[in-house]
């Protein structure tokens, strides 16, 4: 450093500092005859042609932000280049060391007067540093040290002051009024750079706020929590509101621990449990250069040493090494990605820049440091000569990479001096580079770059060989940087091109997964494979469209996930996996819903002959009699129940998803999998009534399916219609239990029970929501019918409409002789001879109601529209009772579309074909949307892969033909139902 006595008028540099253009040295020159004016010590100079006011000109036409500080403040000026600088700037950050001492007199309140006295020492010690800068007076490594010895001297005013205040206000105890932080268990951290005493010119400052509960700064431990949230509130305003007198320096908080979820100060214990259990590398590398910079400084050094062991690990292993690489697949892009351009080049993140040679020297301390103690040193160029004494790298490395570290934080520097931004990136614009090249030194553009370029390709040659061997998490798609808690300005140029509408969004869900804030994202080893396919997931979510709502449903996934280890490595090592599950993530809002709260029917996915396998009848039975095998007791049986359903209903779902099945394929196996499931249900309630109750003589009971699942055309979402049907010994007066029951209550405590089985919601969720409402009655009728009631009812009460639900009817389960009498009093109804005028008016009456009273929401209520799937239903219900079929065996068949083809004698082909087609397309679109949503289907909000699989579905290319294609298909069916059934 030079010496004390040394100002800028006797000092100056040995490369001239060049204006950046006659109108700005003209300016410039203006500006310091101006100051003159008002500081008559400066009037000889800004008179006089030197080599010394050549350079005040230069420096106020290079930096906007320096002229417009001289112009507020003219004395700086003077201060700047005739006065000793050394000793001017211990001064001022002695004074700011002491600013927190309020002065009594004065009119301002303490808060204030602290704030002023900060803002304007920062001012004035920033101008002087600056101009010692260019002239060459200090170096970077000079610069960056007074900037970080005035960082931490206001730091520790704000914090005195403000222990201070609460102490007046009787809120803490201090130890020592005439040093508040003195045993006072408050830990005030400086990270990065302020910690390594490195910062820059116009750095943001990282600091982290722990206490100890016991130290004694509060007699009730319970206020300090919020008592010491609103101090550091307090001290953020403090240090980063712009004021009058401008700002101390911006300020972060976010570098604690789990800053999404934590308060902004942090007991130690808690700070401890959370490194040792969730801490990340990146955390781990950060600590490396923190530093107790105010308040209780023993305090915060005890902390240090505690944390020491989670920092520096004691033994080299493989592990341990794989966990460092990590970090360098976080933290950079691809070597091979890209050129190294001067223009518009970010000195810190960008290739071979400063962010390379701090990661490494920082991932070999953490590697080596655990045995070598002289290796934890927090500056960068101290690091890398700790490495050469310890046979880590070579002493040419070490001088190489200090040097373009110094080179670098030396433009750094001066590309902040201009506006006062914190920012690292090159202009790009020729005018505004030539700017940076002179405040450098330079006499030209082309010279800076090729010293730029220069210093650029060593260390990324350097840092290059240090990982050589090892993969990358970007790739040629770019920056994707997740580290710390903000975002990577190349990272959002990233996500951008990938597709993500909404890049700080996606950023910053990705940090929360690395946060270990998720238990699937809990353990070290998960962290790390989920950072080594994160690149992968990006460019597969970003390849989706509306990438942002798919990756949103994949964080909601993950919430829930248990563990994620094995998904992780599954789903890298299965690219296939992978594009499955980004397929539910963008296509399917219901099925990622169901993962999402249910992650464990996932699980089903990993089978890898999901798709090979059929979802036959056959095939879930096995597998339910399986799953129900180890069940103890009824409630274990219905919550087995559950879990089977939600996942059997998930995999036919990812089935048609894939189109491995079709939607009939899939409306046969929903129906299937009811089927299977209420037979279960059913069988356990009747043993659970018959333990309470016992057994009813003669008693039988089966269970119609009506309406969807009757005709096995059920979706993933549909309801379950339900008939329950009993018998019994005539002469049977009650059940035969220790508390028995009549007739009427003992099969309508089954059929209760039966319904609650299936719809009640428990932890595992719910079965079937269940419609009784087509039972004889009505909701006015009882729940369960004994089998007389429900032929005599069908024969002589019923309405047209109950027999047309009657077409649909289905044996679901039950006692098979008691199945065969339903199933002849079903042909018996449905087969009596019937007025055709009759039924045709009350069928067109039913819809025409329908069209009054529901009528649809859009084209997309399929169901609903005019010529839509009620009006095929009905016909084909309509010519159930009232026309003769071509095949006697029609009196098995409930669907629409085997039904309808039994009719060809009574439609011609020009009226059949019409509904079939159309029948069919309905099906294949409903069995879609009702997968994928639960809400209506809306094409203006839906997910575009949803989209495109109903234009698949629909064999059309866009949305728009397909909604023409629904239009001309549901006026010839309404023209069919009218022909038919009209007046």
């Amino acid at each position: 450093m030079p010496d004390n006595e040394k100002t800028i008028a006797t000092f100056l540099t040995e490369n001239p500092l060049h204006p950046l253009n006659k109108t700005e040295a003209r300016a410039a020159l203006s500006v310091i005859r101006d100051v003159a004016k008002a500081e008559p010590a400066l009037g000889e100079f800004a008179a006089s042609e030197t080599p010394l006011r050549d350079f005040a000109v230069a420096a106020l036409s290079l930096s906007p932000f320096l002229k417009d500080t001289v112009q507020v403040t003219p004395a700086l000026l003077e201060k700047a280049l005739f006065q000793p600088l050394d000793s001017q700037l211990d001064s001022l950050i002695d004074t700011a060391r002491n600013a927190w001492r309020a002065d009594p007199n004065s009119s301002e309140s303490p808060e204030a007067q602290v704030m002023n006295r900060l803002r304007q020492i920062k001012r004035e010690t920033a101008f002087l540093i600056a101009f010692a800068d260019l002239a060459r007076l200090f170096d970077a490594s000079a610069t960056t040290a007074w900037l970080s010895r005035l960082a931490e001297a206001c730091i520790a005013a704000a914090v005195d002051f403000l222990l201070h205040s609460l102490a007046q206000d009787g809120k803490v105890r201090l130890k020592d009024e005439n040093n508040p932080a003195l045993g006072s268990g408050l830990i005030v951290l400086g990270m990065g750079k302020l910690g390594a005493g490195e910062l820059n010119y116009s750095s943001d400052i990282d600091l982290v706020i722990f206490y100890e509960p016991e130290a004694g700064l509060c007699d009730d431990i319970y206020d300090l929590p919020e008592l010491l949230a609103r101090m550091a509130r307090r001290l953020l305003r403090i240090l980063q509101e712009r004021t009058a007198y401008g700002y101390v320096f911006r300020t972060d908080l976010r570098l604690r621990p789990d800053p999404g979820s934590t308060p902004l100060a942090i007991p130690v214990e808690a700070a401890l449990i959370y490194y040792e259990s969730r801490g990340q590398n990146w955390e781990r590398a950060a600590y490396i250069k923190a530093k107790p910079v105010a308040g209780d400084i023993e305090a915060g050094q005890a902390f240090l040493k505690e944390l020491t062991p989670f920092i520096f690990r004691k033994y080299l292993d493989y592990a341990a090494i794989a966990d460092i690489h990590s970090i360098k697949r976080q933290i950079h892009a691809h070597k091979g990605f890209g050129e190294i351009a001067v223009k518009g080049h970010n000195v810190k993140l960008g290739r071979g820049g400063i962010r390379e040679i701090e990661f490494f020297a920082q991932t070999q301390q953490l590697i080596a440091a655990g045995r070598l103690p002289d290796l934890r040193v927090r500056r960068t160029e101290d690091a890398l000569y700790a490495l050469t004494s310890a046979n880590w790298i070579d002493k040419q490395a070490a001088d190489e990479l200090c040097r373009c570290y110094w080179f670098l934080r030396d433009i750094e520097h001066r590309i902040q001096m201009v506006h006062d931004e914190q920012t690292h990136i090159l202009p790009k614009q020729e005018s505004e580079l030539k700017r940076i090249a002179f405040m450098a030194g330079f006499d030209s553009v082309a010279a800076f770059s090729a010293a730029l370029e220069k210093v650029l390709r060593t260390v990324e040659r350097r840092y290059a060989q240090l990982f050589e061997n090892e993969g990358t998490l970007a790739s040629k798609t770019g920056n994707l940087v997740f580290t710390g808690q903000r975002d990577d300005p190349g990272t959002l140029e990233t996500l951008a091109s990938m597709g993500f509408e909404r890049p700080q969004d996606v950023a910053r869900v990705v940090r929360t997964w690395h946060s270990g804030r998720y238990r699937a994202t809990q353990s070290a080893e998960a962290r790390e494979r989920l950072t080594e396919l994160t690149p992968q997931l990006m460019e597969v979510f970003g390849q989706s469209k509306r990438a942002d709502e798919a990756i949103m449903r994949f964080d909601e996934f993950l919430k829930g996930l248990p563990a994620g280890i094995q998904l992780f490595s599954l789903l890298g090592n299965n690219p296939s996996l992978l594009s499955l599950l980004v397929l539910i993530m963008s296509s399917a809002p219901r099925l990622a819903a169901t993962i999402s709260g249910r992650p464990h029917v996932f699980d089903g996915m990993l089978d890898p002959a999901l798709m090979q396998e059929m979802p036959t009848r056959a095939y879930l039975s096995e597998r339910l009699e399986n799953f129900l095998s180890a069940s103890r007791f009824y409630e274990e049986t219905l919550d087995r129940l559950r879990i089977f359903a939600a996942e059997q209903r998930f995999l036919i779902g990812i089935r048609l998803l894939t189109e491995a099945i079709d939607a009939d394929d899939a409306a046969r196996a929903f129906s299937d999998l009811a089927d299977l499931v209420i037979e279960a249900a059913l069988t356990a309630v009747k043993s659970e009534i018959q333990s309470a109750h016992g057994a009813f003589p003669g008693g039988e009971i089966v269970v119609l399916g009506m309406g969807k699942l009757g005709s096995r055309e059920l979706t993933a979402g549909s309801d379950v219609d339900l008939i329950l049907l009993y018998d019994h010994d005539s002469g049977a007066l009650e059940s035969d239990g220790e508390k028995p029951l009549d007739a009427t209550r003992y099969f309508t405590r089954i059929t209760q029970r039966l319904i609650a089985a299936l719809s009640a919601p428990t932890a595992e969720g719910v079965l079937y929501e269940v419609d009784m409402r087509l039972r004889p009655s009505g909701n006015q009728g009882p729940v369960a019918t004994r089998i007389n009631a429900f032929e005599k009812y069908q024969k002589e009460e019923a309405w047209t409409w109950e027999h047309m639900a009657l077409t649909r009817a289905r044996i679901i389960c039950g006692d098979a002789g008691l199945g065969e009498r339903a199933e002849t009093v079903i042909g018996q109804v449905l087969s009596s001879e019937r007025d055709k005028g009759k039924i045709a008016a009350d069928v067109f009456e039913m819809r025409t109601l329908i069209d009054k009273e529901k009528p649809a929401g859009s084209i997309w209520d399929l169901k609903l529209i005019a010529g839509g799937l009620i009006d095929i239903e009905f016909v084909a219900q309509f010519l159930r009772l009232t026309a003769t079929a071509d095949d006697s065996e029609v009196e098995g068949l409930t669907g629409t579309f085997e039904v309808l083809g039994n009719y060809s004698n009574t439609l011609d082909a020009n009226d059949l074909e019409p509904l079939r087609e159309s029948f069919s397309l309905y099906s294949r679109l409903s069995q879609v949307t009702r997968l994928c949503t639960e809400e209506q289907f809306d094409p203006q909000t839906a997910p575009a892969g949803l989209v495109e699989m109903l234009c698949r579905a629909g064999e059309c290319p866009d949305i728009k033909t397909l909604e023409s294609e629904i239009k001309r298909r549901s006026k010839s069916v309404r023209a069919v139902f009218r022909k038919l059934v009209g007046p």
